[in-house]
C-alpha cells in the first residue's frame, strides 16, 4: 500500500499575508483525512477486472441518463396551448408566394431608417 497523504502538500495559502480561517482548516482537514490510498496492483487479471468494471459503470451512467428524461403529452384541451410544429412560432407565413419582396421591403426599410432620420437631421431648417 502507498498512502498518497504523506507527500501531500502543506495547507495551501490564499495569500501570504491572509491566515486561513478555522472553518477553512477544519474543512481542509477532514477532506484530506477522508482520501483513501491507493493500491498498487501490476497483474493482469487486476487491470481486467478494473477496464471491466470501469466499463460497467460507464454503461449504467449512460442508461440511467437515458431513462430520466421524460416530458408530458401535450393538454389539447387547455386553453394556454399553442399550436405545434415547423412555423408555428412566426408572426408571419414564409410559405407565402411574397414573402420574398415582403421579407426584403422589411430588412430595406429597417436599415434605411437611420439614414433617413440622419438626413432629415442634417437637412431640416432650424
Amino acid at each position: 500500500m502507498i498512502n498518497l497523504l504523506s507527500h501531500a502538500p502543506t495547507i495551501p495559502r490564499l495569500h501570504p499575508d491572509i491566515e486561513p480561517s478555522v472553518e477553512f482548516l477544519k474543512s481542509f482537514l477532514s477532506i484530506r483525512d477522508h482520501q483513501e490510498t491507493i493500491q498498487v496492483n501490476s497483474t493482469p487479471a487486476s487491470l481486467f477486472k478494473m477496464l471491466a468494471q470501469s466499463a460497467t459503470r460507464a454503461r449504467m451512467a449512460s442508461t440511467v441518463a437515458r431513462r430520466g428524461f421524460h416530458t408530458t403529452r401535450p393538454q389539447m384541451a387547455s386553453p394556454f396551448h399553442y399550436p405545434e410544429g415547423p412555423r408555428t412560432n412566426l408572426p408571419f407565413n414564409p410559405l407565402t408566394k411574397h414573402f420574398f419582396w415582403r421579407y426584403w421591403a422589411f430588412m430595406g426599410v429597417g436599415f434605411g431608417i437611420p439614414f433617413g432620420i440622419a438626413a432629415w437631421q442634417i437637412n431640416k431648417t432650424q
